[in-house]
């Protein structure tokens, strides 16, 4: 048995002024054949579960490259040529093949390429063959087209939102792949398109009962995965939008399948526009909400401007709003302004100094916020956990304005867990509001030390309300830009 695994991935908003080329990749995770980590990151956790099941096994296991930038805009034309071409060479190379695994993420856009992992599975298919199965990790918030699910015989999608399952999926990819190479199971797919922009969250209800009942019916009665392919809303692609995967093992079992993505797709629409979201409070409003709750901290989610949405994480608003209550004890971050972390840094610990900071990225970032400001503590690499992973966010500085702490990096990435805060020297229990730049990936660490958890609306830049953004490419009709997609 001879088993390749590779991975190559981002999130493209493709409304972001944030464009990515090679070093984009090179700079925030880029390992060559042989060279990945044991631990995983969030899309390429195929490689590590390979690893285990061939320790355990005994198979071949041919490593490709491994590779993710952090989302941000459209990815340049010679950055994903050069990139998948590397990896489609390594796997001409490992011919012959029984399975080739592809650790994806399944919203990268590039120039000239709005499908690119679907461009990339089908490539794959035309090297390997129809004798080598072909599986591939999604994150949920991907466009799954018609041509991936073509190309390949296995797809599997994390399933938790905040992500705290990518290993699990990935393990769960690789031994369907490894069956259906022995014979035992013969995937088939079948897809229910909501026409819907109708993402859930698992850390609340009904998303939390909703996915606990898919994970009870895999493995039963013919049924070999469901996943949920939330879409990512931030891009003009024309398979944005939500649909349901549904694999079962055999032709005999296809209109199971068909019959069980629509049943679940449309309890999913019957949530409504906001039954599965949370509320999300104008600043102001989490201000005086976070003041008539008791404990602390309140933890609020700048999820409009989390990094993870493609965006730049410099956004002031919510700066701004604090710095009306200095009252208030408050941390925020981690901010995306590499250079007032190297003002700080430069300064060091303990200087006080006038620093313009945030604000730069784009309009909708606000305005550069002035102030004298007090360093509190410097880092060269400030890296924390996201599950099974590290995150590094690069040379990084925390600074404060009176009772206001803010958190600066050089790199840009969601705030994950509370050591973006603690490991640069702010006690967190000290504080009533915490504010993270995260849309909801922070909640599984956030949630073991704060008192509550809401989510914020500071109006962008990430395009919350789709209703008032522009798409050219989306098939229509699709809720909610049109009213009745279905009739």
């Amino acid at each position: 048995m001879r088993v390749f695994v590779a991975s190559l991935a981002t999130e493209t908003n493709t409304f972001s002024p944030l464009f990515v080329d090679r070093t984009a990749f090179e700079a925030a995770f880029y390992c060559p054949p042989g060279t990945h980590p044991q631990t995983p990151t969030l899309c390429s956790a195929p490689v590590v579960a390979a690893r285990r099941r061939a320790r355990a096994d005994g198979f071949t296991l041919i490593e490709g490259t491994a590779t993710w930038a952090e989302p941000a805009g459209l990815v340049s034309r010679q950055a994903y040529e050069s990139l998948r071409d590397e990896i489609l060479d390594q796997l001409q190379q490992a011919l012959p093949l029984d399975i080739a695994l592809f650790g994806l993420h399944g919203a990268m856009v590039a120039r000239g390429y709005d499908d690119c992992e679907g461009d990339l599975l089908a490539r794959a298919r035309a090297i390997v063959g129809p004798g080598c199965v072909i599986g591939a990790e999604l994150d949920m918030h991907c466009h799954l087209t018609d041509k991936r699910v073509e190309a390949a015989d296995v797809l599997v999608a994390f399933k938790e939102f905040p992500h705290t399952d990518f290993l699990q999926r990935a393990d769960d990819l690789v031994e369907l792949c490894l069956r259906t190479a022995h014979g035992e199971v013969t995937p088939v797919s079948e897809v229910f398109d909501c026409r819907a922009m109708s993402g859930f969250m698992t850390s609340r209800q009904p998303g939390r009962a909703f996915v606990d009942r898919m994970l009870a019916m895999e493995g039963r009665d013919g049924i070999l995965s469901i996943s949920v392919a939330h879409g990512f809303q931030a891009a003009d692609v024309y398979d944005v939008g939500t649909k349901v995967l549904v694999v079962v093992d055999g032709e005999a079992n296809r209109q199971k399948a068909r019959t069980l993505a629509e049943a679940l797709g449309r309890e999913i629409l019957g949530w409504g526009g906001s039954g599965a979201g949370p509320r999300h409070y104008k600043p102001e409003e989490a201000i005086a909400l976070a003041l008539a709750e008791e404990g602390q901290p309140i933890v609020f989610a700048d999820r409009w401007d989390s990094p993870g949405g493609g965006v730049a994480g410099d956004s002031t608003v919510m700066v701004e709003a604090l710095l009306r209550h200095p009252e208030i004890p408050a941390a925020i971050g981690a901010f995306w302004d590499p250079i007032a972390v190297s003002l700080c840094r430069g300064a060091g610990a303990g200087a006080e100094i006038p620093l313009r900071f945030c604000g730069k990225a784009a309009a909708t970032s606000g305005a550069p916020i002035d102030a004298v400001v007090t360093v509190r503590a410097t880092t060269d690499d400030l890296l924390i956990p996201f599950e099974q992973s590290w995150v590094s966010l690069g040379p990084a500085a925390s600074i404060a304005i009176g009772n206001l702490d803010i958190v600066l990096a050089t790199g840009r990435a969601q705030t994950f867990s509370p050591p973006a805060f603690t490991d640069l020297g702010i006690d967190l229990s000290c504080k009533k509001i915490v504010v993270v730049k995260s849309s909801n990936h922070f909640y599984a660490a956030f949630s073991k030390i704060a008192a509550q958890i809401h989510y914020l609306d500071t109006g962008g830049p990430y395009p919350a309300d789709v209703t008032k953004v522009t798409y050219r490419k989306v098939r229509r009709p699709i809720s909610p830009l049109d009213a009745n997609p279905w009739l």
